[in-house]
């Protein structure tokens, strides 16, 4: 195996009943209920996609944990980069999977947390800086289209509520496991562009703190929105994002070519193999030392918006191992220690590592295989 590339798969924890999701969406809501419920939408489409064996594990148990974990292991994967819902001081959602990592240290899995810092609305809110989990579960759901649509409000709060904020990750921070660079903590933000100042003057708290529990500071990724980031001099590429959504799709291509805006809104498509091959150039080209690369599996989150969703098609387990052999060489080239993959669960995004019913193993073994010398 290569030593020098570590793939840190980015892991969903939206997959265990939680009190405020059965209020949201219905009892016994999670993401499996959007990935079930998923219709084709054209001929050939592949949906809905079904785990292997038809598994819907849960993740607040162990027995589900620690099969991910073996999984991850036994294809290469350094770690899981698990998506972190702080909200306020008071409200910390989906920290299942994580606490059940935490209180297991024969779990042999390493793990970072990526901070989703944003507000959960209805899919009909036009609140910026939040997210829409669930369109299709929000269609049948009948609301008001009153006030501004907030399910959950993101509350930075003052230097106190930094403090405890940093507490409560302090825990992990200190476990073997957590994974760090330089005794930095690696802590990712998904919205730099979400209040700046209050994340700068937050990040300068964190990093004060951090060096006063025994790290050298504290190592803060954040997404890199086209490289208008100015919070941390330190980001990642979320794929698919930066390469792909910048072209336009084989769907845009085809109306603008007949003209034809009448007819009824399809997902957008776009190509597999030019989605690749734009971030590996990408890649190539960057110059930036803080940047940390990052890649994807398959993409298609029709499961969550339906008709309004976007598909990347035309991928395969061959077609994967090859391209992410390329971009593991550009990294190896840069001195890039770390490659974000998209995902290892993202099941109603089709963002998947984890084996199902049409592939089996075989992209965590395009994965292994790319790995190698």
């Amino acid at each position: 195996m290569r030593d020098k590339v570590k793939i840190v798969a980015n892991y969903l924890p939206q997959f265990h009943v939680i009190p405020e999701n059965n209020l949201f969406w219905g009892e016994g809501y999670t993401d499996w209920v959007a990935v079930r419920n998923a219709k084709p939408q054209f001929d050939g489409h592949m949906q809905p996609r079904v785990p292997i064996g038809g598994v819907y594990y849960s993740l607040d148990r162990l027995d589900d944990v620690k099969k991910q974990v073996d999984l991850a292991n036994k294809y290469g994967i350094y770690g899981f980069n698990i998506y972190h819902y702080w909200f306020s001081t008071d409200r910390c959602l989906l920290t299942k999977p994580a606490e059940i990592i935490i209180n297991h240290p024969e779990l042999n899995i390493n793990y970072m947390f990526t901070w989703d810092n944003g507000s959960w609305k209805r899919t009909w809110s036009a609140v910026k800086h939040a997210n829409d989990w669930a369109p299709m579960s929000d269609k049948n759901i009948a609301t008001s289209k009153e006030g501004e649509g907030i399910l959950i409000a993101l509350d930075y709060g003052k230097e106190e509520d930094w403090i405890k904020h940093f507490e409560y990750l302090l825990n992990y921070f200190k476990d073997i496991r957590y994974i760090k660079e330089d005794n930095k903590p690696l802590f990712g933000i998904f919205n730099p562009d979400n209040t700046p100042e209050v994340l700068r003057q937050m990040i300068t708290c964190w990093d004060d703190l951090a060096r006063h529990n025994g790290f050298d500071g504290i190592k803060v990724l954040c997404k890199n929105n086209h490289g208008e980031n100015t919070v941390t001099p330190y980001s990642f590429t979320y794929e698919p994002g930066n390469s792909a959504w910048e072209t336009r799709s084989i769907t845009d291509k085809f109306v603008k070519k007949i003209g034809d805006l009448t007819k009824p809104i399809k997902p957008k498509v776009y190509s597999y193999g030019n989605v690749w091959k734009n971030l590996i150039q990408m890649a190539e080209r960057n110059t930036d030392n803080g940047l940390y690369y990052g890649c994807f599996v398959n993409f298609d989150d029709t499961p969550r918006r339906g008709a309004r969703g976007r598909i990347i098609d035309g991928g395969s387990p061959k077609i994967f191992e090859q391209f992410l052999k390329q971009l593991t060489a550009v990294c190896e080239k840069k001195n890039k220690s770390i490659l974000f993959i998209t995902a290892w669960n993202e099941w109603s995004e089709g963002a998947f590592l984890e084996p199902d019913e049409a592939n089996g193993f075989a992209y965590l073994e395009a994965l292994s295989q790319a790995l190698k010398d």
